[in-house]
């Protein structure tokens, strides 16, 4: 074989070039969370750490996130981040409908059903809804609520149809904090104020509550359908 002289100029562009794939991924990320607008309601000020699972509330007190499952269940549950990700995972791409009428097609989210945690802690038969509560306190308090909270019904939840997702990953990275880490429920098929961002507990009820959304803003209904102009047929 013949033996030719590598150039050191061919090894810098070569090394210059392994660089820049190996920050596309990064790049390509960026882009993708720019052209993915944030709302939201809550005062800033706490962060979550994916890779510990460690919350830090506004004042800087620090505390291992864990996943509440209670109210009319047969076993309360108290998930610690490790063991919420060793729960069996899904994956799903759907499109994102906010209310103000932008969408953002073909979204990866990663993350638990919320059917197989209500089917873990074991619903009491009057039980029908589920209350999901938010980390974080709100800048506005319509009726003196702090923290953001949203609510369906337990039969929606486990309707494999409605797709409904506890997503801690978004496009193959993990959830960010402005698009709600720790947890964020997806209802692809409702308008984005049901999807409900800061997941840290889900409360078994027996009748429905109206969400922040709907008592900050009483023109929007408890119910949230995406307008069937806006959602794209899929093959």
């Amino acid at each position: 074989m013949p033996n030719y002289p590598i150039n050191r100029r061919f090894v810098l562009k070569v090394a210059a070039f392994a660089t820049l794939l190996a920050a596309l991924p990064q790049v390509v990320y960026g882009f993708f969370l720019k052209r993915f607008p944030v709302r939201t309601v809550e005062n800033k000020g706490f962060s979550f750490d994916s890779s510990s699972g460690i919350y830090k509330d506004r004042q800087g007190r620090e505390a291992p996130f864990q996943l509440v499952v209670n109210g009319l269940v047969e076993k309360p549950l108290r998930l610690s981040w490790r063991e919420l990700n060793d729960l069996p995972q899904v994956e799903q791409v759907n499109d994102f409908h906010c209310v103000e009428g932008w969408s953002v097609p073909d979204l990866k989210w990663g993350g638990v059903k919320p059917g197989y945690l209500l089917a873990m802690a074991g619903i009491k038969k009057q039980a029908s809804h589920v209350v999901f509560h938010a980390l974080g306190e709100t800048r506005h308090k319509p009726g003196g609520l702090k923290y953001y909270v949203e609510c369906n019904s337990i039969d929606e939840l486990k309707d494999p149809a409605k797709q409904m997702l506890l997503a801690h990953s978004l496009n193959g990275s993990p959830l960010p904090l402005e698009h709600g880490a720790p947890l964020r429920l997806i209802s692809p098929f409702d308008l984005a104020y049901k999807s409900i961002k800061f997941v840290w507990r889900l409360e078994v009820t027996d009748s429905a509550v109206e969400g922040w959304w709907t008592r900050a803003n009483p023109i929007y209904p408890y119910e949230a359908p995406v307008p069937p102009e806006r959602l794209r047929k899929k093959s």
